[in-house]
């Protein structure tokens, strides 16, 4: 196996907010779109959906990887999933302005919950890691003009909850509760403590 400072991260993510966490980083890694089924039964726990999904990622890159024909890059596959839940009800991506609005209209004023699920699979051994971070996010009360004026802005027509805390959606937050870049989609700290078991150090990268 090759040291602890060559192994890459292999992201089985497309999304530009997950590929600027993990480059920030500093760590040698790869972008492998998943294409995997996110469909789910309808009385799966949060963190059943976000770990179940997160792995599908994985393993789908996983074996596609296998099944190429070409050698595998040494690495850890990682995959992940984030959703909102509200009073128990998943909000996924809004499909059009009107329905993020409508998001943003019922999340306005009161807490909720972001879920995020990360699963590692060694590309050498396929061994896998999977675990999961939430984090309480407070939103404060809005006019119906802001939240159609954040609506039209289109910052959160891809993603869960129908904002993002990252971009103009910080306007909208007034506290959070556990880690920031959970609510992001990727929690930086959990991914940290798995890429460890598999031999990747963020903090020495394997430099001595």
């Amino acid at each position: 196996m090759a040291s602890p400072s060559l192994r890459r991260v292999i992201l089985a993510s497309t999304s530009p907010r997950r590929k600027e966490l993990v480059a920030s980083l500093n760590i040698p890694y790869d972008i492998v779109p998943s294409h995997a089924d996110e469909t789910t039964p309808e009385n799966w726990s949060p963190d059943q959906i976000v770990t179940e999904l997160a792995k599908r990622k994985a393993e789908a890159v996983y074996s596609s990887l296998k099944s190429s024909g070409s050698s595998s890059p040494d690495g850890v596959i990682v995959g992940s999933d984030t959703i909102v839940v509200r009073d128990g009800e998943v909000l996924g991506k809004p499909s059009d302005e009107d329905e993020a609005a409508t998001m943003i209209s019922s999340l306005q004023g009161r807490s909720h919950t972001v879920y995020s699920g990360v699963a590692c699979i060694d590309s050498n051994t396929g061994e896998t890691l999977v675990d999961y971070r939430s984090t309480e996010v407070t939103m404060r009360s809005l006019s119906n003009e802001e939240v159609l004026a954040y609506a039209r802005s289109g910052e959160g027509l891809d993603k869960a909850g129908a904002y993002a805390i990252q971009g103009l959606g910080a306007t909208l937050v007034t506290g959070i509760q556990g880690c920031y870049f959970n609510v992001v989609g990727l929690p930086l700290s959990l991914l940290a403590q798995m890429l460890e078991h598999f031999g990747i150090r963020i903090l020495d990268n394997g430099k001595k």
